[in-house]
């Protein structure tokens, strides 16, 4: 106990201190796309610095002007469009020349960098002469995705936490059940071999026949229901079975010990269907089946079981009179620990549905359901 308390220690130590690591690199990533956008309205500030300095210039000034030239000639990034008071096309830089062939595509890229970075204006004689309109470069719209990338590898690496964490809580779950299945099955041994002896003993005694015949047919069942646990856990083994007569094998014990409230009907078909079937797990999951349809009847009502084929699988239905299952909960019963009663371990339906479909590779699902009309339950497997 203690060396699992101390494991779950560390991995949750593990778990948030990769997220705190993951959180930390997004902070100084939002931290570094701000400085570098603010690097690069600064630069554009002085752009256009350059640029108001470049139009007031005289022929006297001309090495100022090629110092401000210099000055505008180092923005080979960052998107920008010079327009005048008028909105008039006066310059550009890193901008396609076909998007600028259009004055309506040229309104539109004002409308994106002003969503991106705020217009720098150039006064000229405490007047704005010309507006500078510029977006984000290159660089700083990959940056801008960059923290989403993030984001993704934290949903992503808790994703895979959280399966690691519920697969590892399910072997641990499945370990614990097929643990106590075997020992179960190891417990019912003793007094059941003592019941054979006893029953031997009885047969010698002129006790009447029938009654022997019944208590060897309940103890061939013990007999059954033993082995059944002890292959909880275990791949069973599956040979090529008469499915028409499996059911039916089942179908005949559940009838003689039910209520004789149950009207039992027993669909049968002409021909014979053969599938590869563990005999005792699959008569474990038509009693679990027939048993919920008699719960959900109260014990009083009409059972048909009713075996049919499309050609590739064999289908046996289950329909009951009872007070019906909510559409919603159609999968939800299969789950482990779901009960509707106020007795019982919510385990026969999730028992069930691990026997057709995970040792079976079958089908096993509500067809129907209608509120105090009935359930129809149905198992299909694929034909040999």
């Amino acid at each position: 106990m203690q060396l699992t308390a101390n494991r779950n220690f560390i991995r949750w130590v593990i778990i948030i201190s990769s997220f705190i690591i993951i959180s930390l690199i997004l902070w100084n990533t939002y931290i570094f796309f701000q400085n570098f956008k603010a690097e690069e309205r600064i630069k554009m500030q002085t752009w256009s610095i350059a640029q108001s300095e470049i139009q007031e210039v005289s022929d006297l000034e001309q090495d100022i002007s090629k110092l401000t030239t210099q000055v505008l000639e180092t923005n080979s990034t960052t998107p920008m469009i010079l327009l005048g008071s008028d909105n008039t096309l006066i310059s550009s830089n890193n901008i396609p020349e076909k998007q600028l062939k259009d004055h309506d595509q040229i309104m539109k890229l004002v409308e994106r960098f002003k969503n991106e970075n705020t217009p720098i204006p150039i006064v000229i004689d405490k007047d704005v002469a010309n507006t500078i309109y510029y977006g984000n470069s290159p660089l700083l719209n990959k940056l801008k995705y960059y923290p989403l990338a993030l984001l993704l590898i934290i949903f992503l690496f808790g994703a895979v936490v959280y399966f690691f964490y519920r697969s590892s809580k399910n072997a641990a779950q499945n370990k614990l059940w097929s643990g106590m299945a075997k020992e179960t099955a190891h417990q019912i041994g003793t007094p059941l071999s003592s019941l054979i002896g006893w029953t031997e003993i009885l047969k010698s005694e002129n006790v009447n026949p029938d009654y022997l015949i019944e208590i060897e047919k309940d103890v061939y069942r013990l007999q059954t229901i033993t082995d059944r646990f002890s292959k909880i856990g275990s791949m069973p083994t599956l040979k090529p079975t008469n499915f028409v007569a499996a059911t039916k094998e089942s179908y005949d014990y559940l009838t003689a010990r039910s209520s004789k409230l149950i009207d039992f009907e027993f669909d049968i078909p002409e021909d014979d269907y053969r599938v590869n079937l563990n005999t005792q797990l699959y008569s474990w999951t038509i009693e679990n089946l027939v048993k919920n349809a008699i719960d959900a009847m109260k014990g009083k009502g009409k059972l048909k079981i009713e075996i049919t084929s499309d050609g590739k699988f064999a289908h046996v239905l289950v329909h009951d009179t009872g007070k019906g299952i909510h559409k919603s909960q159609f999968r939800k019963i299969f789950e482990p620990g779901y009960t509707s009663k106020k007795r019982g371990w919510g385990l026969g339906l999730s028992l069930a549905k691990r026997i057709i479909e995970d040792y079976h590779e079958g089908k096993i699902k509500v067809v129907s359901s209608e509120k105090d009309i009935g359930t129809t339950m149905q198992i299909s497997l694929k034909l040999i």
